[in-house]
């Protein structure tokens, strides 16, 4: 990028975080996601990072918070409340720690520190930063930054963060969080030294504790079983629902009723103890603030949070730490959306300072939310086996969900102008689990001059595109006629909701096809060894697994069948109704259209759809060489009725217990049915993990929502 280029971006990105940020900090609304604010601000830290001399110090990233709300007292802070700079993946934690080499590539340790429980700096007196340094790892908390203050062992009072220079008075809201002491522990010195401080350091804390002042900051959040819990009391009660922990904790903090405030139920965990009592290392401030009778991750065995933190020897040990808890956070019990990296030794910390309102010995290294900000370089178009056109917006590669994504799908041109999608827009994209990732909004504000429309084309494969009257999407008329059109069907028929043959991806599908090997998805069948150990890369062994795995998938269930064949209109579900209905293949394919579109979820748009599918010539011929290759197509006994007879489910996030399939099969067993999508007819949505816009949905049409185990106890 130019520094023109980055002039102009920044000074968009800079207006866009603004807004976002007043509409949350000072009207309490935020309108798009907290991982989308993220990644703008990332970005315009990053490209500040590389054109230094743009930086100004009107830059959100100069400053921290926002303008305190006028409804409370404002309070100075002591020292400010500083936020953090935040990497997402190991290229940029990794970059972090790169450039506080540059600040500090040797460094001597105190050779007095004493070798204790908390850790240990004193082994050698020279090493460089990356190898010597030790990191403490604790878990970070989606809530909201508060300042304590006690005096002589006494909660004083209380404060948010606000701008990082002046907060809000919130000392009663504060007093009604049963984990925020109202009187310090009283430590005693044997206990203190036994948790590996040094006298004059244990005696300094009790000099404080009983005649001085001590700060401790921490986070105040709402777990996840209390938000459940109000949200289902609100919901009886016909109040608004809780959006998220995050917006509930920061919403309850700022309630001018202190009674609201204890109605909520928050919790408090400290991470810092600013006070100066000579600590060493950042470690030693949590292990006092356990002692003075706080919540804590101080990552020792005695710690009843033991794994919610970790002191580690190098980079690579906290790329571990994060990754572990990438995959075990949904088992938490509040909500987590990184974890803190910070540099352990405090005179580590001091040499390395801050830069604007940022710490450098201290990063925030966060997990891929289920959305995020980036750029549509292009769109492209693809064709499906039905030989309908879809739109794909190329994006520059951003990391969703734990997964880097480069594409998103637009649907179809009703969609594209729905959204006001342009090439070159800034989009926030959502994925939710293994859902293929989908543009949920532009970001008009930081449209650069060069944007462009989109325009569907009007020849596709050789042939003339088209759009039938009352159709959504664009397509050609002749979908056999087009070699895009047959590989994409054959990809359908081995799909994992098909045939699933594992091992047998795109890539070797094009080979055979390429080859004159194959022309359909029946000759797959007639494969033997001698046809591909010849092709290049295949030796012995892959072409004997290769086979193996086709031949053994002869036999197969009819849903699964109706499902390959890719019929136009006919997805998972409604396979799984018509063999429901019929029982057996040759009863579908000889039923006619007025007994079709007499079956529960299918209408006339479907039924006309199958049966012009089964008059087809060339359909027939397909079915004819499946048979004699051998391919062997169950029966389906009708679903009996059951406890779960009438009822529609949804289900949406990931389940901890059971798979998809497994859920799916559970309520079919009963007699119940499976929707993909949300409605006024859905009787129940199933949510599991990071539930997405379905969970939204079902919120706002009073679907009843059920967790896992409550759906478990619900079949019992």
């Amino acid at each position: 990028m130019t520094k023109p280029e980055a002039k102009e971006r920044i000074q968009r990105l800079r207006k866009e975080i603004n807004y976002h940020r007043y509409q949350y900090h000072v009207r309490d609304m935020l309108d798009i996601s907290d991982a989308a604010f993220d990644r703008l601000k990332n970005e315009l830290d990053e490209l500040e990072h590389q054109f230094p001399d743009l930086i100004t110090p009107d830059s959100p990233t100069q400053r921290v918070g926002g303008r305190p709300l006028a409804k409370f007292k404002k309070v100075t802070h002591g020292s400010p409340m500083l936020s953090l700079n935040d990497a997402f993946g190991e290229e940029e934690i990794k970059a972090w720690q790169e450039r506080n080499e540059k600040i500090i590539p040797g460094r001597k340790i105190n050779p007095h520190t004493k070798t204790s429980a908390v850790g240990d700096n004193s082994r050698k007196t020279h090493r460089s930063f990356g190898v010597g340094v030790n990191y403490f790892c604790e878990l970070k908390m989606d809530g909201l930054a508060v300042s304590l203050i006690y005096e002589k062992g006494y909660f004083a009072g209380g404060a948010t963060r606000g701008d990082g220079k002046i907060g809000e008075d919130v000392t009663k809201n504060l007093k009604t969080i049963a984990s925020i002491p109202l009187q310090l522990r009283e430590a005693e010195e044997k206990e203190l030294i036994k948790a590996g401080l040094n006298k004059t350091q244990a005696q300094t804390v009790l000099k404080l504790l009983r005649g001085g002042k001590i700060e401790v900051r921490g986070e105040a959040i709402m777990s996840k079983k209390t938000l459940a819990e109000l949200n289902k009391k609100y919901k009886k009660e016909e109040k608004a629902l809780l959006a998220n922990p995050r917006n509930a904790a920061a919403g309850s903090i700022r309630q001018l009723d202190s009674k609201i405030t204890a109605s909520r139920r928050l919790d408090f965990y400290a991470y810092s103890l600013v006070t100066d009592f000579g600590q060493n290392r950042h470690q030693e401030e949590h292990v006092v603030a356990q002692l003075l009778g706080f919540p804590t991750f101080t990552g020792e065995e005695t710690n009843k949070f033991k794994n919610y933190a970790r002191v580690c020897q190098n980079i690579d040990e906290v790329i571990k730490f994060h990754a572990y808890w990438g995959k075990n956070r949904e088992k938490l019990p509040f909500e987590c959306d990184g974890i803190v990296v910070v540099v352990n030794e405090v005179d580590l910390q001091k040499r390395l300072g801050a830069v604007g309102k940022a710490p450098r010995w201290m990063e925030a290294y966060k997990y891929s939310g289920e959305e995020a900000t980036t750029v549509v370089e292009d769109i492209i178009v693809q064709i499906g086996r039905t030989g309908a056109l879809t739109p794909v917006a190329v994006l520059r590669p951003v990391e969703v969900g734990g997964v880097t994504v480069s594409r998103a799908t637009l649907h179809n041109m009703d969609e594209i102008e729905r959204l006001g999608v342009q090439i070159g827009d800034t989009v926030i994209v959502r994925r939710a689990g293994d859902v293929i990732p989908d543009i949920i909004k532009v970001l008009p504000n930081l449209r650069p001059a060069a944007s462009r429309k989109f325009h569907m084309p009007k020849t596709f494969c050789g042939q003339q595109v088209v759009r039938a009257e009352g159709e959504v999407a664009h397509k050609i008329l002749h979908p056999e006629k087009c070699d895009l059109v047959s590989r994409e069907k054959i990809y359908h028929f081995i799909s994992r909701g098909a045939f699933d043959m594992a091992g047998l991806g795109p890539k070797i599908i094009d080979r055979l096809l390429d080859e004159g090997l194959i022309q359909d998805a029946s000759d797959l069948f007639r494969l033997e060894e001698k046809d591909v150990k010849n092709l290049e890369r295949f030796a012995e062994k892959s072409s004997q697994n290769l086979i193996h795995t086709i031949q053994t998938k002869k036999e197969i269930s009819l849903p699964r069948f109706i499902y390959a064949l890719g019929i136009l209109h006919v997805g998972e579900e409604t396979a799984i109704d018509l063999a429901g209905h019929f029982g057996d293949f040759d009863s579908l394919s000889r039923s006619p259209r007025d007994v079709l579109e007499k079956i529960s979820n299918i209408g006339p748009v479907v039924a006309k759809s199958i049966r012009e599918w089964f008059q087809n010539p060339e359909h027939k011929k397909f079915i004819q060489k499946l048979e004699k290759a051998g391919i062997k197509i169950g029966r389906q006994t009708p679903a009996k009725k059951g406890k779960l007879s009438g009822k529609t489910f949804v289900l949406t996030g990931g389940l901890a217990g059971l798979t998809r399939d497994e859920a799916k099969k559970m309520i079919r067993e009963k007699g119940g049915d499976v929707s993909a999508s949300v409605s006024s007819q859905t009787d129940y949505l199933i949510a599991g993990g990071d539930a997405g816009s379905k969970l939204t949905k079902a919120q706002k049409l009073g679907v009843k929502i059920i967790n896992e185990k409550e759906f478990i106890e619900f079949l019992k």
